[in-house]
């Protein structure tokens, strides 16, 4: 398996080391998942995530070129600005899902470990005329939580004034920093790209701060239910629409409400009439009515016992200290308000449809 350059330091850390998208990956620390999520809440977290692909791309129309495979506005996003996006597959479902910041002249691309050898393969062969320049010389870390800012700050102080969304690049102590307001857990915070050699250095200092501890896998992945984010492979893939996933919010009016920029990605005839066509499935929360957790495979059934759909994620949450699921089910279902429940080992457990996140949101917007 690989390992990221912080390797050393998570063994230190006594993490627990697990196999994650081909690395070994620290899936949690001694503090324990429970109580590191809470962290994430009350204090600041600190996340490795250099598994995930960090690409460059560049070339005269590499905006025009990337708007081509991606469903969003590319074109309108301003300098100095990050965007969630989508890798879809010509029937219109999902083949990734990313980040991608307008850097001038450059666009800063950062897509899911497990997807990012088929990413890369798939803008080299689709962006004609750029350069795909992959990055493997930095890690990618993520502070998340209330005190994040704060601490970052201590370090570079002009990060403090930047809002959601927003990615830059600083110098400190001589070191160049790639950093984004943004993150997984539905918290303030940064992700920070940084050389493999002073990735230490950096989390040193940030770890030497109170109100920093290391989170692992385990915790980041209940933080991301709570905040209703889709996790690629389970809760979105190549059998799923972006309609389909309720992630109609990532694709701008302007390539999809008319205008010479409407459509003209892969895909798009299939996934633009689902805007008016409802599609025959939805993603949805709920709430599990009772202690029993509810996990990923267990089907949703209605009163009669019939099957209306599937979980995608499940688990406890902590900060709402009851079992919380994502699923996909029948819209029909979903438009009669018909009672459902989750069939744990022939037992009916009641859930209760709730918007997501499950969790308010805490991001920065100024």
């Amino acid at each position: 398996m690989k390992r990221t350059p912080l390797y050393q330091q998570h063994i230190a850390a006594g993490a627990r080391m697990v196999e994650f998208a081909g690395y070994e990956m620290p899936v949690q620390y001694p503090l324990g998942v429970k109580k590191e999520h809470l962290w994430v809440r009350e204090n600041a977290g600190l996340f490795d995530v250099s598994h995930m692909g960090q690409v460059m791309l560049r070339g005269v129309n590499v905006k025009h070129a990337f708007e081509k495979i991606v469903p969003v506005d590319v074109l309108g996003l301003p300098e100095g600005m990050q965007r969630y996006a989508l890798f879809t597959t010509e029937n219109g479902a999902i083949s990734d899902d990313l980040m991608f910041a307008n850097w001038g002249e450059a666009l800063f691309v950062v897509v899911n470990a497990a997807c990012k050898d088929n990413d890369i393969a798939h803008m080299k062969a689709s962006l004609v005329g750029c350069e795909v320049e992959v990055i493997d010389n930095r890690a990618l870390l993520a502070i998340q939580g209330p005190k994040a800012r704060e601490a970052f700050a201590r370090l570079v102080p002009d990060a403090a004034k930047m809002t959601f969304m927003q990615s830059t690049q600083f110098e400190w102590q001589g070191i160049e920093l790639w950093v984004s307001c943004s993150g997984y857990t539905g918290e303030d915070g940064y992700e920070i790209s940084v050389s493999n050699e002073h990735a230490q250095i950096l989390t040193d200092a940030l770890l030497d701060m109170p109100e920093v501890e290391w989170i692992g896998l385990g915790a980041r992945d209940s933080l991301r239910l709570e905040a209703g984010l889709c996790l690629y492979g389970h809760d979105i893939d190549t059998s799923t629409t972006p309609v389909e996933a309720s992630l109609n919010w990532a694709i701008q009016p302007v390539r999809r409400l008319g205008g010479e920029r409407e459509g003209g990605f892969i895909g798009a005839d299939v996934v633009l009439p689902e805007f008016a066509n409802k599609p025959n499935r939805k993603r949805v929360g709920f709430l599990v009515d009772g202690k029993a957790p509810v996990r990923e495979g267990v089907e949703i059934i209605d009163e009669a016992g019939d099957v209306k759909g599937t979980v995608t994620s499940g688990g406890f949450s902590p900060s709402l200290s009851q079992p919380i699921v994502m699923a996909y089910v029948e819209t029909q279902s979903l438009t009669d308000e018909t009672p459902l429940f989750a069939n744990v080992r022939g037992k009916s457990i009641p859930l209760i449809q709730t918007k997501m996140p499950f969790v308010p949101a805490h991001y920065f917007r100024g």
